[in-house]
């Protein structure tokens, strides 16, 4: 991703605004840039993450690719690791209240954080800032909190959608669930951001930072909301829960293959979210009387792999893929997935735990749904009854719907 801090203020705009949902506001994105310009200032761009996982996705890639649009226009990435917004966790979109992570749990998930973020933003001093927000947080008192809570009615907490929804279902809701969006609204604060980026579920969080930062005599900040990339489902956001999720750290071949695997109609919004081409080629893609959908796919596929692994590892998981899927041929390379042998049962092991031990199902119930879908063979033969057992002796292929194949070996 390139661009030049050569282009005019009305230039930087659009392209800033390009795949945006909604900005609070476009005129004051304008003016905080000709100011910035004229000042010869870095604007303070703020991201807020939670570690409450350890890995990112290419749903977390479409606000970090937002970030590195900033960045190349000369601008300060700050990301903001919540360590101690992620022990509460944020309400968004919960039916329930989350579950409280440890303090090591989070240490651990904030530790890969780094080399995948990494991956899409340019982390060269003078380009980022990272914090952690217990830098701020852990230092507040009892009394510094009932104060901050001082700054929020309970109505204006009860207009979120999320809260509405438990709150008619009987639902809980704990107080401490209100303190979330204080505290994200606080780091805004704290790091004094020009522009806080978002995806479409963090509006009132962050719109809370625009209320803190007037309630302490700071400019508001702005607020980019960026839309929620659906996962290769093409139906529900991407969710490593959900299992519809490519990562960004995932191998060339993983994010090539679930590419092509998402519906033709999921193509357009993947183009605009996870590629840098321009609209008007994305267009000629998207348009089947113009391109054929699975050549499109492989557009979009080759895109996605050169941004986290290279132009030459991206043409190479296009040709294996051909090769493997389209022509039938078992390559030598293909990924080998090692179990224990120590799971085996006279040389045996179930359909569904095999499944799940490779990785190709996230639980009991989503390998089940891959046998009875008449979607698994293991060792040429297709296997239909989710209670048949496999003899496993090492060196036998796998092979789960169109897109994942395996040899599978003993350890």
């Amino acid at each position: 991703m390139t661009t030049t801090p050569t282009l005019s203020i009305p230039q930087q705009v659009e392209l800033l605004l390009r795949g945006t949902e909604h900005a609070y506001t476009p005129e004051e994105l304008t003016k905080r840039l000709e100011h910035a310009a004229k000042t010869k200032r870095q604007l303070r761009v703020k991201l807020g993450m939670d570690p409450t996982a350890p890995d990112l996705h290419l749903g977390h890639a479409v606000v970090l690719r937002k970030m590195r649009q900033f960045q190349d226009l000369g601008h300060k990435a700050v990301l903001i690791i919540g360590d101690a917004t992620a022990m509460i966790g944020d309400p968004t979109g919960k039916k329930k209240t989350r579950p409280v992570l440890t303090k090591d749990q989070v240490e651990q998930n904030a530790r890969t954080y780094f080399a995948q973020a990494g991956k899409i933003l340019d982390m060269a001093p003078e380009k980022i800032e990272v914090r952690y927000n217990s830098e701020w947080l852990h230092k507040m008192t009892f009394v510094d909190s009932l104060q901050l809570c001082q700054k929020m009615t309970v109505a204006r907490m009860l207009e979120r959608d999320t809260f509405q929804e438990r709150h008619k279902a009987g639902e809980p809701i704990y107080i401490h669930e209100f303190m979330y969006p204080l505290m994200q609204g606080w780091d805004s604060v704290m790091i004094k951001a020009d522009v806080e980026l978002g995806g479409t579920d963090q509006t009132f969080n962050n719109l809370v930072g625009r209320d803190l930062q007037e309630s302490e005599g700071q400019p508001p900040q702005i607020v980019m909301i960026m839309p929620i990339l659906v996962g290769t489902d093409g139906t529900q956001k991407m969710s490593k829960s959900l299992d519809n999720y490519i990562g960004v750290a995932e191998p060339a071949s993983e994010q090539f293959g679930k590419t092509m695997s998402i519906p033709d109609g999921a193509m357009d919004s993947w183009f605009r979210l996870c590629t840098p081409l321009p609209d008007d080629r994305i267009r000629s893609l998207v348009d089947s009387t113009q391109t054929h959908p699975r050549q499109a796919k492989e557009v979009l596929g080759r895109s996605i792999v050169e941004q986290y692994h290279g132009p030459a590892d991206a043409e190479k998981a296009s040709e294996d893929f051909r090769k493997r899927f389209s022509e039938g041929q078992v390559l030598a390379d293909t990924e080998t997935r090692t179990i224990q042998r120590s799971l085996l049962n006279d040389g045996t092991l179930g359909i569904l735990t095999l499944l799940k031990e490779v990785g190709f199902a996230s639980s009991g119930s989503d390998a089940r749904r891959l046998v009875e879908g008449g979607a698994v063979t293991f060792a040429g033969n297709k296997i239909t009854d989710p209670k048949a057992t496999v003899p496993i002796t090492g060196g036998e292929l796998l092979k789960a719907g169109k897109l994942r194949l395996c040899k599978v070996e003993l350890q």
